[in-house]
């Protein structure tokens, strides 16, 4: 009888001691979703009064933490089988403090000088590197020693709305107009970061937002094309749109018009490098006269919204942020990952939240496509090269101007096409069809070249 007790008792403390633990645990979790709640509740903790002046990054960091430590992280360097850069090292000089830089795209193909000759991109190019070097590395390019760069470079490669701000007395157009006409040197005076959260983010609301005037007046210019009157970026784009487009406010073709050297994107026939040429045919635009043939030829610059545009992801509603910053969660807050970079990188966030394949899976369909890109590639690069040498040759044997004016424009129509692709930063990837095309139209306007030195 008293062993039964004992049992009972024993029994009874055990359930009373799995009860309060569970009760315990209970709470635990409901005082931990109850946190967790808390903290999604406040986006942010305002510790900075941030203002539409407030320029540094590591002001908005102290209210914004976790978005600034991946933005410290754009330092990093890490290639791709296409893209991205080891870190080289140098030895600094007086005019290049840099102890270490990207690698030579011209060492890696010397084509690339035969197709510049006679425009500074013979004398530098190099591996494009995340945000954070997008300013040293425009600064201390040789570029700058082999042309008098104006301060419209500014505007894609610095933090550029205050200083826009400030040079305009508060009008940000006519900063942007004054900025453009300084010598690079003078330019360079007025900036002092890469591009900022002041860049793309509404100090007050932390909207993404347009602050390029480029970008504002190419939008402006490529809507009325499409019968949309007085098209404001900023007020009539929707929320997703704007997850590209404040990528698309530097990743873009552009050209400086005019004594002024505005930075005008030319849209005004439509976004595909069709349309873009024919406008610079219109107003017989060049960048340079090719050295070796004596062509005037155009540089594209890094079309990668352009390009975007015409693929698939892009007919889907998928944006830029969508794969090169793709959200994350951070405890209980769901942030864009602000680590700028090649979604090959990151393929579980960027790729498999749509693609439910096996990561290496995916970076081979990638591959795939970037190698038959390049492989088009180095065919339509070394007909160019054999086009610019059949154009040298008949100009030294005597040919006129007038007999090598036909080959010259294929020249012209061909470079500015292989360079839409080559200068356009996802090897094919953005828009593999239209990639194909592009260069298919290059090696064709190549062969047109030399029939026409053929025919005369």
């Amino acid at each position: 009888m008293i062993k039964e007790k004992f049992g009972s008792a024993k029994l009874t403390a055990l359930v009373i001691g799995i009860t309060a633990a569970a009760a315990i645990a209970v709470a635990a979790l409901l005082v931990n979703i109850f946190e967790r709640k808390q903290e999604a509740k406040n986006i942010f903790y305002k510790v900075e009064d941030i203002t539409d002046t407030t320029e540094s990054p590591e002001i908005w960091g102290r209210n914004f933490p976790l978005q600034y430590d991946d933005y410290l992280r754009t330092v990093d360097q890490v290639r791709t089988k296409y893209g991205g850069s080891e870190a080289l090292p140098r030895t600094p000089s007086q005019a290049d403090p840099r102890s270490i830089v990207a690698h030579s795209r011209l060492e890696e193909d010397p084509r690339l000088k035969t197709m510049w000759a006679g425009y500074a991109f013979a004398r530098d190019f190099r591996e494009e590197r995340g945000h954070a070097y997008m300013l040293d590395d425009q600064t201390f390019t040789e570029r700058q020693i082999a042309a008098k760069q104006p301060g419209t470079c500014m505007h894609c490669h610095a933090s550029v709305y205050v200083p826009y701000k400030k040079l305009g007395g508060g009008d940000l157009i006519k900063g942007f107009e004054k900025m453009n006409q300084m010598p690079y040197p003078e330019a360079r005076k007025f900036v002092s970061h890469p591009v900022a959260c002041i860049d793309c983010h509404d100090p007050n609301s932390m909207q993404l937002r347009i602050t390029r005037p480029a970008f504002i007046e190419g939008m402006r210019t490529l809507k009325a094309a499409q019968g949309i009157k007085n098209y404001d970026v900023n007020t009539m784009a929707t929320r997703q749109e704007m997850r590209a487009f404040v990528c698309g406010q530097c990743h873009v073709e552009y050209y400086f018009k005019g004594q002024e050297k505005r930075l005008t994107y030319p849209w005004m026939q439509g976004l595909k490098a069709d349309s873009i040429l024919s406008y610079y045919e219109k107003v017989k635009f060049d960048d340079w006269i090719h050295a070796e043939t004596g062509a005037g030829v155009i540089k594209a610059q890094h079309p990668e919204f352009e390009m975007w545009n015409q693929g698939i992801h892009a007919r889907s509603g998928v944006k830029c942020a969508d794969c090169h910053m793709p959200y994350k969660r951070v405890g209980a807050l769901k942030i864009s990952d602000h680590h700028v970079q090649s979604p090959i990188l990151n393929i579980n966030r960027a790729c498999q939240t749509c693609h439910k394949w096996d990561e290496n899976e995916l970076k081979e369909r990638v591959e795939i496509i970037q190698d038959r890109t390049f492989r088009l590639r180095g065919i339509a690069m070394d007909a160019i090269i054999s086009l610019v040498q059949d154009i040298k040759k008949a100009k030294e044997s005597g040919k006129t101007d007038a007999e090598l004016a036909a080959a010259r424009s294929y020249q012209r129509k061909a470079q500015f096409y292989l360079d839409f692709v080559e200068a356009e930063n996802s090897m094919g990837f953005h828009a593999p069809q239209e990639a194909a095309r592009i260069l298919g139209e290059s090696i064709n306007y190549i062969r047109l070249g030399q029939v026409a030195l053929r025919d005369k």
